[in-house]
């Protein structure tokens, strides 16, 4: 809201913005259903997340998911939120969750023309301490009118036609990308609307921080290791790169987004296929990134590009700043040449 004045009479609302997008593109309405639902989903969580502690919303729920994670008790919420939000906006036909071993085939009758893939809660190991946390979620348009399996949620991210993210931080604040470049949104509490404060966000060439679990240092492959010495102690004589790592991926790749640099979780000799998941997290989180002018990849292809073989794969990541990132490459290159 406007400081000058008691309202703002003209406000962008993220609603008003993609029914504006969907009307030049001559879209049905569907897309801007299925995005208000989501957004509902999001407020909800938004809201349990400031209220946790009162609400007894911390602590482990009992449970570990699929992909081995300890569930907490908002995981199960914020999950059982977006399913249930989704599946009501009579627009998705194949949901995909981090919290699921299955995807989710909608009832026919509830069925529209998206899939959705999303990770409700991510970072929820730091629910706890009051870290930042955040939603991914990534959409596809898909023909639903045949039988559907899970199979039909193996998407290559490169299909996506929208993708975002969720950070739960100092305050809430959506990510958004139909394609068009990406667009931040935040949530105006006492209109309970998420307004549009930054359009068209770019990540910077190149950036100065570094971001990634060097506790796993002892695992790095020499290409990473030599990159990362590289960082902290240049031969050129410039300055070395800060290190920043808060262990949540939606807080980390927001961070450089805005301030430039690179985030990594590659691959290393504990988990050799990487960690992070494609479809729900890498995918959503390239897409953001290829669309604000950066690059992500896998360290031998573009994330985008990776076919999926499961609903749950796993694979490495590095994203960022293109200068960044091309500069990892090249000694990933290196070390393939002289090994």
């Amino acid at each position: 809201m406007s400081d000058q004045m008691p309202f703002d009479i003209d406000v962008e609302t993220m609603t008003r913005f993609v029914m504006e997008q969907g009307r030049k593109a001559k879209g049905t309405g569907e897309f801007t259903q299925l995005l208000n639902s989501l957004l509902t989903a999001i407020k909800a969580i938004s809201c349990a997340v400031r209220k946790a502690g009162l609400a007894h919303l911390y602590g482990i729920a009992g449970t570990v998911n699929v992909t081995g994670d300890e569930v907490k008790k908002l995981d199960v919420l914020s999950n059982d939120l977006i399913i249930n939000m989704l599946k009501s906006s009579y627009s998705t036909c194949i949901l995909v969750s981090e919290e699921n071993k299955d995807a989710i085939i909608v009832d026919p009758e509830k069925r529209g023309k998206y899939l959705v893939c999303f990770d409700p809660l991510d970072g929820s190991s730091n629910i706890d301490c009051l870290s930042a946390i955040g939603t991914i979620f990534g959409i596809y348009k898909k023909d639903c009118t045949e039988s559907l399996t899970e199979g039909d949620a193996l998407e290559p991210g490169r299909n996506m036609v929208a993708a975002g993210y969720a950070l739960y931080g100092s305050a809430t604040l959506i990510a958004l990308s139909t394609g068009q470049g990406v667009n931040f949104f935040m949530l105006d509490p006492s209109i309970g609307e998420f307004i549009l404060v930054e359009q068209d966000v770019k990540i910077k060439k190149k950036g100065t921080i570094y971001s990634l679990n060097e506790g796993y240092a002892k695992y790095f492959d020499p290409a990473l290791a030599e990159y990362i010495q590289q960082k902290k102690f240049p031969e050129d004589g410039s300055a070395p790169y800060s290190a920043r790592y808060i262990g949540s991926m939606v807080a980390d790749v927001h961070r450089t987004l805005k301030y430039g640099g690179i985030f990594m979780y590659p691959a290393n000799k504990k988990t050799p296929k990487g960690k992070l998941r494609l479809l729900y997290e890498c995918n959503p989180m390239a897409f953001i990134m290829e669309q604000a002018g950066g690059v992500a990849t896998t360290g031998t292809q573009l994330i985008l590009d990776v076919k999926p073989e499961s609903i749950h794969q796993r694979v490495p990541l590095i994203m960022g700043s293109p200068d960044d990132v091309e500069e990892y490459l090249s000694f990933v290159k290196k070390h393939q040449t002289t090994g």
